[in-house]
This record gives structure tokens, sequence and C-alpha cells, in this order.
């Protein structure tokens, strides 16, 4: 009895030890190249919002963020139902049951069992019974084997946690930029219809003049051009306006009801995340989807402790205790009581390369998972950094574009009268419609692009995965 004691108590101080060595390497530092901080355009004058919290987009809210409550309803039931971001969910149940099943490898798996054991023939014929719990195959990670595997498996769940935040936002964003798109397809269309319209008046009133004999053929044919290019835009819009609808559908994964749909935009439906002066580049690790990079790395590091520790022994034991007897009566008697204690050493000494081979494939898997983290980071700078460029870039455009409008009326105004009192011919009111048209489109097409930079530059500073109500 005093021997198994023994046993026991070196068995115990064994499985203390273990954990007690490291073989992972010191995670290496990146270096992206990317400026301290984004560099304004020193004509940019936008700020942050009134009423909007001056702090980093990555702890806004989105219902804070989005004002539109139509656009709110469309995100709330994306996140619900949208099958890309169910199967990011799939994705880390899936590896955190992975981790577990990992992690289940640092523990002695006790079983139970029960058997009896018959023998006969020729032979004199023999029954043996038995009962017992006990151990099989439990590997004393004294080198840290398991015990970094598990930290790669908690690693990658962490990764898989991240994409999920990643998705997320990435989601939010194309939900509301094609809800913007939506509604600006439908300005174009009304526009285009109203043009038209016009067009069809303007159409009637010169073929009666015509029959009169006050202008020419010419005139005619002219204002027929007009009114098919417009009928060509309102049939193309009509389209464009059902494509969007069915893209929403698809990113909602669900019908959604007309009513949510956007019927105009008077306002803007975001705030302007606008970030502080002087902003450092290093709020781009708040981003998910640079996180998720960098989760890959430690997995990837932790793996190259796991492929090192593989040079050294490893120790298994088994072991079980319980009764035996010859008859079954007495398989509980006394003096049935028995046990089996197996440990077993492996010693690696002739693996054809194989284990330097897997070490060298997880440092050059370490290596690889540390140029895509700093290639994440280096396209999130830029990310940001364009949406920088083209804030205040694209106030100035629509400014300059409304005066555009502005200036185009009046002139399509003047050449109109001009041309009623005979001084100008069609041509020239022609060109002035022409102008008109063309500049209101553009100032709608400007409008879209400031509110998907609003969108873009709150994703791409980490925005838009807390839910919250503000």
């Amino acid at each position: 009895m005093a021997k198994v004691t023994r046993q026991a108590f070196i068995l115990a101080w064994a499985v203390l030890a273990t954990g007690c060595t490291t073989l992972e390497p010191p995670l290496p530092l990146a270096d992206p190249a990317t400026p301290k901080q984004w560099t304004a355009s020193p004509t940019m004058d936008v700020t942050w919002e009134a009423g909007l919290p001056a702090r980093a987009a990555a702890h806004i809210r989105w219902r804070e963020f989005f004002h539109d409550p139509k656009l709110q309803s469309l995100i709330a039931q994306a996140l619900a139902n949208n099958r890309d971001l169910r199967v990011a969910m799939l994705n880390i149940e899936k590896a955190r049951a992975q981790y577990r099943i990992q992690q289940a490898g640092q523990w002695p798996w006790v079983s139970g069992s029960v058997g009896s054991e018959h023998i006969g023939g020729d032979v004199r014929s023999s029954d043996s019974y038995s009962a017992g719990i006990g151990i099989t195959g439990f590997e004393l990670d004294l080198f840290g084997r398991v015990r970094h595997l598990t930290d790669a498996a908690w690693q990658q769940a962490l990764a898989q946690e991240a994409t999920r935040r990643s998705v997320q936002i990435v989601l939010i964003a194309e939900i509301a930029n094609l809800y913007l798109t939506l509604a600006i397809d439908q300005e174009l269309s009304r526009l285009s219809q109203a043009t038209l319209k016009n067009y069809q008046e303007s159409a009637a009133l010169i073929e009666k003049r015509y029959s009169l004999g006050a202008v020419s053929g010419l005139d005619v044919e002219q204002i027929r051009t007009q009114v098919e290019s417009a009928r060509v835009d309102v049939a193309r819009y009509d389209g464009q306006i059902a494509r969007d609808i069915n893209a929403l559908y698809l990113l909602l994964g669900a019908p959604v009801d007309p009513a949510q749909l956007p019927d105009k935009l008077d306002d803007p439906i975001a705030g302007f995340v606008m970030p502080p002066p002087g902003l450092p580049s290093e709020t781009l690790l708040r981003r998910p989807d640079i996180q998720a990079a960098e989760y890959r790395l430690r997995a990837a590091n932790a793996n190259i402790g796991a492929a090192r520790a593989a040079y050294f022994p490893s120790i298994s034991l088994t072991g079980s205790i319980g009764s035996a007897s010859t008859e079954l009566f007495d398989l509980f008697g006394k003096g049935s009581w028995a046990w089996t204690f197996i440990p077993k050493v492996t010693v690696p000494i002739f693996q054809a390369g194989r284990l330097e081979a897997n070490a060298a494939s997880a440092v050059a898997d370490r290596d690889i998972a540390l140029a895509q983290y700093e290639k994440a980071i280096q396209t999130g700078f830029r990310e940001v950094a364009d949406a920088l460029a083209s804030a205040g870039t694209l106030v100035r455009q629509y400014d300059a574009q409304t005066a555009l409008v502005e200036a185009a009326t009046r002139a399509e105004q003047l050449s109109r009268l001009r041309y009623q009192a005979g001084r100008d011919s069609y041509l020239i009111l022609l060109d002035a419609q022409r102008t008109l048209y063309s500049a209101q489109q553009a100032l709608l097409t400007t409008y879209l692009s400031a509110q998907i930079n609003r969108v873009t530059l709150y994703k791409v500073l980490g925005g838009g995965w807390t839910e919250g109500d503000g």
C-alpha cells in the first residue's frame, strides 16, 4: 500500500509540474509602417454633429449614429435574420466547441468498465470478472504541448468572435448604403418623371407652333429626342429601384414591409463622425477585423510552442483501480481488490525530419499571420485616410454643385424666355435644359456620395457593432 501511495505522490507532482515550461516564443511586434496619426485636409470644416458624443466611433452605438427610425428598424431586422451574420455566429460556437475539446486534453479522462472473460475448448475452461474505474493514455503535459494547442484554440475562438463583429459592421454599413441608394434612386426617378412631363408639355407646344408654321421641323425632332431620352431615364431608374429593393431583401434575410422603405430624404440619416483633431492611428486597433488578425497571430505563435514541444519525450499514464474475481458473486468480495499502473514514455529518435519540418511550418504560419496583421492595419489606415480626405471635399463639392443647379435653373429660365420671344433658336434652349437636368442629377449623386462617406467613416473607424439605445 505504501508503494501505491508513493507512486500516487510522484504522479501528483508530475501533474503539478505541467505548465511550468513554455516553449512559445515571444510574440513579434508588428511594424505596419503607418503614420502616428491621420492628417486632415486644411480646408476640412466638418465637425462632430451637434448632440453626437465626441468619442471614438467604436464606442458610438449604431442607434445613436443612425437617426432614421425606418433605417433602425431595417438594421435590427437584418441583425436578426441575415444569413452571413448567422454563419459568423455559428462559427463562434464551432470554435468554442473546438476549444473545449482541446481543453479537455489537459485533464485525465476517467471511465468505468465492467467485463467478463470466458475461456473454453480443448484447454481447461476458466472464467474471470472485473470492474473498475481508471484513466487511459493521459499525457503529462510537461513541456506544454497540450497547453499551447489549447491556447491556440482559444485565440481562434476569439478571432471568430471578432470576425462576427466585423461582419456585423459591414452588414450595418451595407444596409445603410442600400437605404441611401434606394432613396436617391427614388429621387432621381421622380426628377426624371418631372423632366419627362415638362418635355412632353414643351413638345405639345412646339408641335402646335410647327403646325402654325412658327418653327421648323428640326425643333420638333429635337424636343422629341428630349422626350425619349427622359423616358429612357424613367425606365432605367425604375429598374434600378427594383434591384435596390431586391438587394435590400437579401441583406435583411426576410421580406420587408414596404412601409419601412424610404420615402424621401429631407435630412441626413446619420451623424457625421468626424474624429477629434490629432486622433492617433492606434485607434485602428479597436477595429474587429484587425483584432481578429491579431488573435490569429497569437494562435499561430502558440502553435510554434506546440511544435517545439514535440521534440521532447512525452509521458502518458494508464491506470485503473477496482476488483477482479474468477466468480461473479465474489467480484466485490474480500480479497478481490486490484489496481494497474502503466506509465509510458515515448522518446522521438528518428522522425526523418518531420519534427523539424513541423516546427518550420509553424514559424512560417506565424510570419504569414504577422504579415496579414500588418496588412490589416495598413488597409485600415488607408480606408480611414480616404474617408477623411473625401469628407471635406464632398462638402465643398456639394456646395458647388448646389450653386451650379441654381445657375443652370436661371439660365434655363432665361433661355426659355428668349426662345419664346423668338430671339434664340430652340437649340440654345435645348442645351440649357440638358445642362439643368444633368446638374440636378449630379447634385443628387453628390449628396449620396457624401452620405455614404459618413457611413464609411463610421465603419472604418470600428463603429457599428454595439447595439444599445443610446
